[in-house]
């Protein structure tokens, strides 16, 4: 095989490759299923303009915060926003309240994708527990939560938005030492990995 052909063999087999990286890059990040959600896309943000908060204590770094939302703020918006307003890097949280709707989901590792279970009525919410950590050096909120219809029935799932109403009250602790994510290979999600400064 001579130079030039051997050249050619490898430069066509790089550029393959590169191609064959960049396309699958670009399935991770959008969605490609009807009733699916990538997990990498974005919080809308300036979504809640009631939420108000308040510093509750600070003690060697670690703040304690009261933060309620109001009649028809996004939940997902407002805690992006305060955490990005706040500098915050790494957090935890629980929250008590309704919503006149939401949208969780389910992480279907055949598809690498969020499945969307819409909530189109007013539900109490039972339970809602995050954290928030950084994500490329921004605040990232992932939480969960359940909720409760008029007959009891309850549903859950991890959260891609929901509307308040009337209220919601969530104490959160911010903490000095960040946390980051980074992408898991198996299953394509951002994942805190405590070993990363």
């Amino acid at each position: 095989m001579s130079a030039y052909s051997k050249y050619w063999t490898i430069t066509t087999t790089i550029a393959f490759a590169l191609f064959a990286i960049e396309l699958h890059a670009q399935q991770q990040t959008t969605t490609q299923h009807e009733g699916y959600a990538s997990p990498s896309a974005a919080v809308a943000t300036g979504k809640a303009p009631g939420m108000k908060f308040r510093l509750l204590s600070e003690n060697d770094g670690v703040k304690q915060y009261a933060i309620v939302l109001a009649k028809g703020d996004e939940v997902m918006s407002g805690l992006t926003d305060f955490a990005r307003q706040n500098k915050v890097t790494s957090a935890s949280f629980t929250a008590i309240g309704a919503f006149s709707s939401a949208t969780v989901a389910w992480f279907d590792d055949s598809k690498r994708e969020f499945k969307l279970n819409p909530i189109n009525e007013q539900v109490e919410l039972t339970s809602m527990i995050g954290n928030i950590t950084l994500v490329k050096g921004q605040p990232a909120v992932h939480t969960h939560m359940s909720v409760a219809s008029s007959d009891g029935t309850v549903r859950g799932g991890h959260v891609i938005n929901a509307f308040v109403f009337p209220t919601l009250e969530l104490f959160m602790t911010v903490y000095p030492t960040a946390l980051h994510k980074e992408r898991d290979a198996a299953t394509g999600l951002m994942l805190i990995d405590p070993a990363v400064k």
